[in-house]
């Protein structure tokens, strides 16, 4: 993808406030299995970034180790992404 595509997207993924536009969005852009895909690796990050190890994550939702480790990886290498990870686990514990 190229990279001009790729602001224009993140632009208008970040313009969208509402929760149920962006699922709209999401559900638009992406097929069904990248949705499941996506929220697979949502769930992943969250129970990383909760604490829990990873051979239990990899029980819990049936994957491999080494999509875990990719998650681990990314929250690892990208600030913003550990950011917002992390916030929404915080918030759901309130």
């Amino acid at each position: 993808m190229s990279r001009e595509a790729l602001n224009e997207l993140a632009a208008v993924l970040a313009d969208t406030r509402e929760p149920a536009a962006m699922r709209d969005l999401l559900e638009a852009l992406l097929t069904p299995r990248e949705r499941a895909r996506l929220a697979l690796r949502w769930r992943l990050v969250c129970l990383l970034a909760s604490g829990m190890h990873q051979r239990t994550i990899a029980r819990k939702l049936g994957i491999s180790l080494c999509k875990i480790t990719r998650g681990s990886r990314e929250l690892k290498q990208c600030p913003v992404f550990r950011q917002k990870v992390s916030r929404f686990i915080r918030d759901q514990l309130k």
